[in-house]
Protein backbone atom coordinates (compact mmCIF):
# COMPACT_ATOMS: atom_id res chain seq x y z
CA UNK A 1 0.00 0.00 0.00
CA UNK A 2 1.55 3.52 -1.36
CA UNK A 3 1.71 5.74 1.87
CA UNK A 4 -2.00 7.13 2.79
CA UNK A 5 -2.95 10.31 4.73
CA UNK A 6 -6.60 10.99 5.64
CA UNK A 7 -9.72 12.16 4.09
CA UNK A 8 -10.23 15.95 5.56
CA UNK A 9 -13.29 16.42 4.35
CA UNK A 10 -15.71 13.83 7.11
CA UNK A 11 -16.77 14.09 10.44
CA UNK A 12 -14.90 12.73 12.91
CA UNK A 13 -15.80 11.51 16.49
CA UNK A 14 -13.81 13.70 18.80
CA UNK A 15 -15.18 12.01 22.00
CA UNK A 16 -18.33 11.18 23.63
CA UNK A 17 -20.54 13.83 24.94
CA UNK A 18 -19.95 12.89 28.73
CA UNK A 19 -15.85 13.61 27.90
CA UNK A 20 -16.73 17.55 27.53
CA UNK A 21 -17.76 18.69 30.72
CA UNK A 22 -18.34 22.53 31.29
CA UNK A 23 -15.08 24.76 31.69
CA UNK A 24 -12.55 22.50 30.60
CA UNK A 25 -10.09 23.50 27.45
CA UNK A 26 -9.04 20.17 25.39
CA UNK A 27 -6.49 20.11 22.93
CA UNK A 28 -6.35 17.57 20.32
CA UNK A 29 -5.01 17.10 17.19
CA UNK A 30 -6.97 15.84 13.62
CA UNK A 31 -5.61 15.41 10.59
CA UNK A 32 -2.45 17.19 11.63
CA UNK A 33 -4.53 19.62 12.47
CA UNK A 34 -4.08 21.38 16.42
CA UNK A 35 -7.80 22.54 17.43
CA UNK A 36 -8.61 24.14 21.21
CA UNK A 37 -12.39 23.06 22.29
CA UNK A 38 -14.78 22.97 25.30
CA UNK A 39 -18.18 22.83 26.34
CA UNK A 40 -19.36 26.63 26.76
CA UNK A 41 -21.90 28.11 29.31
CA UNK A 42 -24.87 27.52 26.45
CA UNK A 43 -23.82 23.66 26.65
CA UNK A 44 -22.31 23.93 23.26
CA UNK A 45 -19.13 22.42 22.66
CA UNK A 46 -17.18 24.70 20.55
CA UNK A 47 -13.36 24.69 18.53
CA UNK A 48 -11.15 26.41 17.26
CA UNK A 49 -7.64 26.15 15.27
CA UNK A 50 -5.96 26.11 18.42
CA UNK A 51 -3.54 28.84 18.28
CA UNK A 52 -3.14 32.41 19.01
CA UNK A 53 -3.96 34.96 16.26
CA UNK A 54 -1.28 37.31 17.36
CA UNK A 55 2.11 34.48 18.22
CA UNK A 56 0.59 31.35 17.53
CA UNK A 57 0.91 30.33 21.13
CA UNK A 58 -1.35 27.10 22.11
CA UNK A 59 -4.60 27.98 23.51
CA UNK A 60 -5.33 24.69 24.73
CA UNK A 61 -2.72 25.57 27.38
CA UNK A 62 -4.46 28.85 28.17
CA UNK A 63 -7.14 29.34 30.33
CA UNK A 64 -11.13 30.14 30.43
CA UNK A 65 -12.04 32.95 32.40
CA UNK A 66 -15.02 33.42 34.57
CA UNK A 67 -16.78 35.19 32.21
CA UNK A 68 -16.76 32.07 29.67
CA UNK A 69 -14.06 33.92 27.07
CA UNK A 70 -10.83 32.07 26.52
CA UNK A 71 -7.85 33.53 27.67
CA UNK A 72 -4.14 33.76 26.32
CA UNK A 73 -1.65 32.40 28.44
CA UNK A 74 1.27 34.41 26.63
CA UNK A 75 -0.02 38.40 25.92
CA UNK A 76 -3.97 37.77 27.04
CA UNK A 77 -5.62 38.24 24.25
CA UNK A 78 -9.21 37.49 25.02
CA UNK A 79 -11.93 35.32 22.54
CA UNK A 80 -16.03 34.83 22.80
CA UNK A 81 -17.38 31.50 22.41
CA UNK A 82 -17.89 32.32 18.64
CA UNK A 83 -13.63 32.79 18.52
CA UNK A 84 -13.98 36.59 17.62
CA UNK A 85 -10.81 38.72 19.75
CA UNK A 86 -12.92 41.02 22.42
CA UNK A 87 -9.69 41.65 24.30
CA UNK A 88 -6.14 43.02 24.14
CA UNK A 89 -4.71 44.20 27.48
CA UNK A 90 -1.61 46.39 25.65
CA UNK A 91 -3.51 48.00 23.46
CA UNK A 92 -7.40 48.89 25.65
CA UNK A 93 -7.87 51.97 23.83
CA UNK A 94 -7.20 50.65 20.31
CA UNK A 95 -10.02 48.95 17.96
CA UNK A 96 -9.82 45.36 17.62
CA UNK A 97 -8.51 44.42 14.39
CA UNK A 98 -11.04 42.80 12.33
CA UNK A 99 -8.78 39.78 11.47
CA UNK A 100 -8.36 39.23 15.27
CA UNK A 101 -10.67 36.14 15.57
CA UNK A 102 -9.88 31.97 15.59
CA UNK A 103 -10.61 30.01 12.43
CA UNK A 104 -14.20 28.49 13.97
CA UNK A 105 -14.27 24.51 13.10
CA UNK A 106 -17.36 23.14 12.50
CA UNK A 107 -18.71 20.97 15.70
CA UNK A 108 -22.14 18.78 16.45
CA UNK A 109 -23.04 16.91 19.28
CA UNK A 110 -25.20 14.26 18.33
CA UNK A 111 -26.68 10.72 19.96
CA UNK A 112 -23.92 11.07 22.87
CA UNK A 113 -21.23 11.82 20.58
CA UNK A 114 -19.14 14.90 19.80
CA UNK A 115 -17.88 15.18 16.05
CA UNK A 116 -16.10 17.22 14.51
CA UNK A 117 -15.02 18.36 10.14
CA UNK A 118 -11.39 19.13 10.50
CA UNK A 119 -12.23 20.10 6.37
CA UNK A 120 -13.42 22.96 4.67
CA UNK A 121 -16.04 23.86 7.13
CA UNK A 122 -18.36 24.26 3.60
CA UNK A 123 -18.18 20.92 3.16
CA UNK A 124 -19.97 20.24 7.14
CA UNK A 125 -23.11 21.65 5.43
CA UNK A 126 -23.69 18.47 3.11
CA UNK A 127 -24.43 16.13 5.63
CA UNK A 128 -25.03 15.31 9.06
CA UNK A 129 -22.65 13.37 11.18
CA UNK A 130 -23.84 9.27 11.22
CA UNK A 131 -25.91 8.31 14.21
CA UNK A 132 -25.30 6.09 16.92
CA UNK A 133 -29.10 5.44 18.55
CA UNK A 134 -26.99 2.68 20.53
CA UNK A 135 -25.17 4.74 22.96
CA UNK A 136 -28.38 6.97 24.56
CA UNK A 137 -30.96 4.17 23.64
CA UNK A 138 -32.56 3.96 27.60
CA UNK A 139 -33.43 0.29 26.94
CA UNK A 140 -29.54 -0.60 26.37
CA UNK A 141 -26.97 -1.16 28.77
CA UNK A 142 -24.54 1.29 26.40
CA UNK A 143 -20.38 1.08 27.99
CA UNK A 144 -17.99 2.90 26.67
CA UNK A 145 -14.05 2.57 26.48
CA UNK A 146 -12.26 3.28 29.94
CA UNK A 147 -10.63 6.06 27.80
CA UNK A 148 -9.24 7.05 24.13
CA UNK A 149 -6.46 4.77 23.01
CA UNK A 150 -3.79 6.36 21.07
CA UNK A 151 -2.39 3.71 18.40
CA UNK A 152 0.62 4.79 16.70
CA UNK A 153 -0.37 3.42 13.58
CA UNK A 154 -2.55 4.75 10.41
CA UNK A 155 -6.43 4.91 10.56
CA UNK A 156 -7.32 3.02 7.87
CA UNK A 157 -5.13 0.18 9.10
CA UNK A 158 -7.65 -0.12 11.73
CA UNK A 159 -10.77 0.10 9.66
CA UNK A 160 -9.47 -3.05 7.49
CA UNK A 161 -8.66 -4.91 10.78
CA UNK A 162 -12.30 -3.83 11.71
CA UNK A 163 -13.62 -5.23 8.58
CA UNK A 164 -12.04 -8.29 8.92
CA UNK A 165 -12.80 -11.22 11.45
CA UNK A 166 -10.63 -14.02 9.83
CA UNK A 167 -7.94 -12.69 12.25
CA UNK A 168 -9.94 -13.58 15.20
CA UNK A 169 -8.10 -16.95 14.84
CA UNK A 170 -4.71 -16.90 15.11
CA UNK A 171 -4.51 -12.98 16.64
CA UNK A 172 -6.98 -13.49 19.15
CA UNK A 173 -6.55 -17.20 20.37
CA UNK A 174 -7.06 -17.53 23.93
CA UNK A 175 -10.26 -15.29 23.70
CA UNK A 176 -12.48 -14.67 20.90
CA UNK A 177 -10.41 -16.54 18.30
CA UNK A 178 -12.60 -19.05 16.66
CA UNK A 179 -11.37 -20.70 13.12
CA UNK A 180 -14.89 -21.53 12.65
CA UNK A 181 -15.51 -17.65 11.82
CA UNK A 182 -12.89 -17.49 8.60
CA UNK A 183 -14.95 -20.50 7.30
CA UNK A 184 -18.53 -18.26 7.01
CA UNK A 185 -19.68 -17.14 3.88
CA UNK A 186 -19.11 -13.65 2.94
CA UNK A 187 -21.71 -10.95 1.61
CA UNK A 188 -20.89 -7.50 0.67
CA UNK A 189 -23.03 -4.91 0.53
CA UNK A 190 -22.19 -1.30 -0.38
CA UNK A 191 -23.67 2.51 -1.11
CA UNK A 192 -24.85 5.49 0.51
CA UNK A 193 -26.91 6.37 3.46
CA UNK A 194 -27.36 10.09 4.46
CA UNK A 195 -24.37 11.39 2.51
CA UNK A 196 -21.96 8.80 4.18
CA UNK A 197 -20.81 6.22 1.71
CA UNK A 198 -21.00 2.74 3.17
CA UNK A 199 -19.27 -0.86 2.70
CA UNK A 200 -20.82 -4.19 5.35
CA UNK A 201 -20.15 -7.41 5.32
CA UNK A 202 -22.99 -9.98 6.28
CA UNK A 203 -22.05 -13.55 7.55
CA UNK A 204 -25.22 -15.40 7.94
CA UNK A 205 -25.16 -18.92 9.31
CA UNK A 206 -27.16 -21.40 10.64
CA UNK A 207 -26.82 -24.55 12.79
CA UNK A 208 -23.24 -22.65 14.03
CA UNK A 209 -22.24 -24.05 17.49
CA UNK A 210 -21.24 -21.08 19.40
CA UNK A 211 -17.74 -21.26 21.42
CA UNK A 212 -17.81 -20.91 25.15
CA UNK A 213 -17.17 -17.69 25.30
CA UNK A 214 -20.20 -16.64 22.85
CA UNK A 215 -22.57 -19.12 24.90
CA UNK A 216 -21.84 -17.40 28.45
CA UNK A 217 -22.64 -14.27 26.98
CA UNK A 218 -25.48 -15.01 24.41
CA UNK A 219 -27.23 -18.60 26.62
CA UNK A 220 -27.56 -20.60 23.86
CA UNK A 221 -25.29 -23.89 21.96
CA UNK A 222 -26.49 -24.14 18.83
CA UNK A 223 -28.03 -20.89 16.98
CA UNK A 224 -28.81 -18.95 13.71
CA UNK A 225 -26.39 -15.76 13.48
CA UNK A 226 -26.33 -12.62 11.60
CA UNK A 227 -22.63 -11.00 11.97
CA UNK A 228 -22.14 -7.61 10.29
CA UNK A 229 -19.63 -5.39 10.20
CA UNK A 230 -20.04 -2.08 8.54
CA UNK A 231 -17.30 1.15 7.51
CA UNK A 232 -20.45 3.52 8.20
CA UNK A 233 -17.98 6.31 7.66
CA UNK A 234 -14.42 7.18 7.79
CA UNK A 235 -14.60 7.63 11.55
CA UNK A 236 -17.78 5.36 12.31
CA UNK A 237 -17.29 1.39 12.20
CA UNK A 238 -20.38 -0.89 13.54
CA UNK A 239 -20.12 -4.42 14.30
CA UNK A 240 -23.50 -6.40 14.69
CA UNK A 241 -24.03 -9.79 16.30
CA UNK A 242 -27.41 -11.02 16.79
CA UNK A 243 -27.98 -14.61 17.30
CA UNK A 244 -30.91 -17.29 18.12
CA UNK A 245 -32.36 -20.43 18.39
CA UNK A 246 -32.96 -21.29 14.79
CA UNK A 247 -35.60 -19.25 12.94
CA UNK A 248 -35.94 -17.38 16.49
CA UNK A 249 -34.00 -14.09 15.11
CA UNK A 250 -36.17 -11.02 15.55
CA UNK A 251 -38.33 -12.61 18.59
CA UNK A 252 -37.62 -11.88 22.52
CA UNK A 253 -35.57 -14.60 22.51
CA UNK A 254 -32.29 -13.29 20.46
CA UNK A 255 -29.24 -11.82 21.46
CA UNK A 256 -26.41 -9.92 20.75
CA UNK A 257 -24.57 -6.81 20.78
CA UNK A 258 -23.19 -3.80 18.92
CA UNK A 259 -19.97 -2.59 18.65
CA UNK A 260 -19.08 1.28 17.47
CA UNK A 261 -15.55 1.85 16.72
CA UNK A 262 -15.56 5.54 16.79
CA UNK A 263 -11.53 6.34 15.19
CA UNK A 264 -10.19 9.22 13.80
CA UNK A 265 -6.60 10.35 11.79
CA UNK A 266 -4.33 12.22 14.55
CA UNK A 267 -1.91 12.31 11.17
CA UNK A 268 -0.02 9.55 8.96
CA UNK A 269 0.69 7.55 11.61
CA UNK A 270 -1.30 8.05 14.36
CA UNK A 271 -4.97 7.25 15.34
CA UNK A 272 -6.92 7.56 18.24
CA UNK A 273 -9.52 4.91 18.75
CA UNK A 274 -12.47 4.58 21.16
CA UNK A 275 -15.34 2.21 21.54
CA UNK A 276 -18.65 1.35 22.94
CA UNK A 277 -20.29 -2.19 23.52
CA UNK A 278 -24.14 -2.01 24.02
CA UNK A 279 -26.64 -5.02 25.14
CA UNK A 280 -30.24 -4.91 26.20
CA UNK A 281 -30.16 -4.21 29.81
CA UNK A 282 -32.13 -7.09 30.72
CA UNK A 283 -29.74 -9.45 28.88
CA UNK A 284 -27.85 -11.27 31.34
CA UNK A 285 -25.21 -13.96 31.15
CA UNK A 286 -25.61 -18.14 31.23
CA UNK A 287 -23.20 -18.58 34.67
CA UNK A 288 -23.98 -15.43 36.70
CA UNK A 289 -28.31 -13.93 36.30
CA UNK A 290 -26.97 -10.84 37.87
CA UNK A 291 -23.91 -10.06 35.37
CA UNK A 292 -25.46 -7.98 32.80
CA UNK A 293 -24.11 -9.11 29.41
CA UNK A 294 -22.89 -6.01 28.28
CA UNK A 295 -20.72 -5.61 31.41
CA UNK A 296 -18.90 -9.06 30.71
CA UNK A 297 -18.27 -7.86 26.99
CA UNK A 298 -16.71 -5.11 28.27
CA UNK A 299 -14.44 -6.67 30.42
CA UNK A 300 -12.54 -8.82 28.19
CA UNK A 301 -12.99 -6.48 25.15
CA UNK A 302 -9.74 -4.18 26.23
CA UNK A 303 -7.67 -7.69 26.42
CA UNK A 304 -8.79 -7.67 22.23
CA UNK A 305 -8.52 -4.33 21.49
CA UNK A 306 -4.66 -4.72 23.28
CA UNK A 307 -4.31 -7.60 20.63
CA UNK A 308 -5.22 -5.64 17.81
CA UNK A 309 -3.04 -2.61 18.97
CA UNK A 310 -0.20 -5.05 18.74
CA UNK A 311 -0.41 -5.71 15.16
CA UNK A 312 -1.90 -2.58 14.08
CA UNK A 313 1.46 -1.50 15.02
CA UNK A 314 3.79 -4.09 13.38
CA UNK A 315 1.95 -3.24 10.24
CA UNK A 316 2.45 0.62 10.28
CA UNK A 317 6.58 0.03 11.34
CA UNK A 318 6.89 -2.37 8.18
CA UNK A 319 4.88 0.41 6.10
CA UNK A 320 8.46 2.66 6.71
CA UNK A 321 9.99 0.17 4.18
CA UNK A 322 10.30 0.76 0.76
CA UNK A 323 8.27 -1.48 -1.24
CA UNK A 324 11.36 -2.60 -3.28
CA UNK A 325 8.64 -5.21 -5.36
CA UNK A 326 6.89 -5.94 -2.29
CA UNK A 327 2.92 -6.22 -2.97
CA UNK A 328 0.09 -6.86 -1.29
CA UNK A 329 -1.70 -10.16 -1.46
CA UNK A 330 -5.58 -9.61 -1.45
CA UNK A 331 -7.60 -12.98 -0.61
CA UNK A 332 -11.53 -13.23 -1.69
CA UNK A 333 -12.62 -12.46 2.11
CA UNK A 334 -10.73 -9.22 1.93
CA UNK A 335 -13.03 -8.03 -0.49
CA UNK A 336 -14.88 -5.54 1.88
CA UNK A 337 -11.43 -4.19 3.47
CA UNK A 338 -10.09 -3.55 0.04
CA UNK A 339 -13.57 -1.22 -1.17
CA UNK A 340 -13.04 0.66 2.03
CA UNK A 341 -9.25 1.73 0.94
CA UNK A 342 -10.32 2.33 -2.58
CA UNK A 343 -13.71 4.23 -1.07
CA UNK A 344 -11.35 6.33 1.16
CA UNK A 345 -8.84 7.10 -1.38
CA UNK A 346 -11.56 8.08 -3.70
CA UNK A 347 -12.57 10.95 -0.84
CA UNK A 348 -9.10 12.01 -0.75
CA UNK A 349 -9.02 12.37 -4.89
CA UNK A 350 -12.18 14.29 -4.45
CA UNK A 351 -10.48 16.56 -1.75
CA UNK A 352 -7.57 17.37 -3.96
CA UNK A 353 -9.86 18.21 -7.37
CA UNK A 354 -12.00 20.81 -5.01
CA UNK A 355 -8.42 22.08 -4.15
CA UNK A 356 -7.39 22.19 -7.58
CA UNK A 357 -10.49 23.93 -9.05
CA UNK A 358 -10.64 27.57 -6.95
CA UNK A 359 -6.71 27.86 -8.32
CA UNK A 360 -8.02 27.05 -11.90
CA UNK A 361 -10.77 29.56 -11.83
CA UNK A 362 -8.83 32.32 -10.19
CA UNK A 363 -5.98 31.80 -12.58
CA UNK A 364 -8.48 31.92 -15.67
CA UNK A 365 -10.21 35.02 -14.54
CA UNK A 366 -6.44 36.69 -13.96
CA UNK A 367 -5.50 35.55 -17.83
CA UNK A 368 -9.39 37.03 -18.93
CA UNK A 369 -8.01 40.51 -16.99
CA UNK A 370 -4.83 40.44 -18.85
CA UNK A 371 -6.56 39.81 -22.48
Amino acid sequence: MSTFEYVKDCWYPIGFSSEFRAGQLQGHKIVNRPIVMWRAESGDVVAFDDRCCHKRFPLSQSRLLDNGQLECAYHGLCYDTSGQCVAIPSAPDKPIPPQARLSAIPVREQDGVVWIWPGSPAGALRFDPPRTPEVIDPDNLSIGAPEPLHVPANYLLLIENLLDITHFYPLHDGNIGDKENSKIPVELEEGESEGHTFVRTTRHVHGYRQPPYLKEWFLYDTIERIHTHCMVSPGLTRVVMRVAPEGELGTDKERGYTLLHLHLPVDERNLIWRWNVSCKGWHTTLSDPNMQTARKVAEMFPAVVAQDQWALERQQRMMEFPDDGYSELFLKTDKALRRARQILMGLQRKERELQIAPIECASSTKLSAMA
